[in-house]
């Protein structure tokens, strides 16, 4: 008789308990914890499991926050037929298979069928397209639910067909009732001698990020810590939950919706002259996991676009920091970017060079190619000089104040003011410089 590697895998035996997470699952509403803006008493969502009139829906929303909970709920309350898959595991071969059973269902028994699909957004354009004629038809409802911002990862043609519902992080306050029900409950750890510290309890809650399944998880290494300990009875306090933890995990994804959230909390804090706000958005990106080379572009980006000329360092400051960046890299260049998300945060705002460039970029689209005027144009060959290239320019260094009184823009743009300095910082100085220019030009 052949043997594998763990010899406790050749005998049947009494399989482990699941996960504390799967265990405690609310199966009712009333169990539920957090979403209140969607089943709470009289909300949509309450209204359409109790009146079982479910229409295609997206469930979006972080992990641990109750979508598959809620289809769970479903499905123990609806009288439709109920499939649960997954994105990741099945293909459309499944998804061919369910849809033939359901419209056998709906043929012969008048039977609806609730098709579950578990992170739908890991399903291609095509496998998403594959739904489309069965969701029209009403052979199947279907209900997604995705991490992912549905108006990127769901197909317009399913979207504009189902009703998006956004689920939040749970609260610290909602996190404590997870844990606390687990605590008691048969299923959870209500038949163990548990003594956890309220310090304890709101450490695992704080560090959960609003994530259900990951206090849980926390929860149980705790008693599985202390059980391995030895004793009677699991006393849990907070250094105890902090060996668990070991470190915060970060909601973030780098190619996701919420890298694009924070480094625009990131950027409008800093616009807004709010250092503290700064200086937050960039830890958190950086302790999540985010590329510094990718934070160190979009601060040099700032330090034209929000500042510009209003402090001229602003852009060596941000330069610096991104030389840092390259120079050292992560943890060490954390302070130089935080050096120069401070500075920039603190230092006067002028957009008035983006301003200048828009206009300069909506010129270009609405006329033609503007030639370069003759006199600005070099001569190299008798040729060019004798179509009059270079004729009439006037060196500045060689007139009264180093200015001609010449235009340099193309004819039909003569006169066109693009750069207007603001108040803000050495701009001041700036339109004042400008102020002088034009006045000698004139004379």
């Amino acid at each position: 008789m052949s043997r594998t590697l763990f010899p406790e895998d050749d005998a049947p035996g009494v399989p482990p308990p699941a996960p504390l997470a799967e265990r405690v699952r609310p199966q009712t509403l009333e169990n539920f914890a957090g979403q209140e803006h969607l089943v709470g008493p009289g909300k949509i969502l309450t209204q359409l499991i109790e009146s079982d009139q479910l229409a295609t829906a997206i469930f979006w929303g972080p992990p641990g926050v109750g979508k598959t909970t809620l289809a769970r709920i479903i499905a123990n309350s609806t009288r439709a037929n109920f499939v649960s898959i997954s994105a990741v595991l099945s293909g459309v071969k499944e998804v061919k298979t369910i849809i033939e059973q359901a419209s056998i269902l709906r043929r012969q028994k008048n039977q609806r069928t609730v098709l579950f699909v578990d992170e739908i957004h890991r399903f291609n354009k095509a496998q998403q397209d594959a739904f489309l004629p069965h969701v029209e038809k009403g052979t199947i409802i279907l209900i997604g639910a995705t991490t992912e911002n549905p108006s990127f990862e769901v197909i317009s043609a399913l979207l504009s067909r189902s009703k998006v519902f956004v689920l939040n992080p749970l609260t610290e306050q909602e996190i404590l009732r997870v844990l606390r029900h687990a605590l008691v409950s048969p299923q959870g750890l209500g038949s163990e001698k548990i003594n956890i510290t309220e310090d304890a309890l709101r450490l695992i809650a704080a560090f959960a990020n609003g994530d259900a399944r990951a206090a849980l998880n926390t929860l149980e290494l705790s008693v599985s810590l202390v059980r391995s300990s030895g004793g009677d009875r699991s006393e849990i306090d907070s250094p105890q939950v902090q060996e668990a933890l070991q470190k915060k995990t970060l909601l973030y994804d780098k190619a996701g919706e919420e890298h694009y959230n924070l480094i625009s909390a990131l950027h409008k804090s800093m616009r807004n002259s709010d250092p503290q706000a700064g200086i937050y958005w960039l830890a958190r990106m950086l302790e999540s996991g985010e590329d510094p080379v990718y934070i160190a572009r979009r601060v040099v980006r700032f330090a034209s676009e929000d500042v510009g000329l209003a402090d001229p360092r602003a852009l060596r400051y941000a330069l610096d920091a991104a030389q840092a960046v390259e120079l050292v890299g992560m943890p060490e260049c954390n302070l130089a970017l935080a050096q120069a998300v401070v500075y920039l945060a603190i230092a006067p705002k002028s957009n008035s060079l983006y301003q200048a460039y828009d206009a300069v970029r909506e010129d270009l689209q609405k006329t033609i190619n503007q030639p370069v005027p003759l006199h600005l144009r070099n001569a190299p060959t008798p040729l060019m000089k004798n179509l009059g290239y270079g004729r009439d320019y006037r060196y500045a260094h060689s007139e009264e104040n180093r200015i001609a009184d010449m235009e340099c823009l193309p004819e039909s743009l003569a006169g066109r003011i693009y750069y207007r300095p603001s108040p803000e910082g050495t701009e001041k100085q700036l339109a004042e410089w400008m102020r002088v220019w034009e006045e000698r030009k004139k004379k």
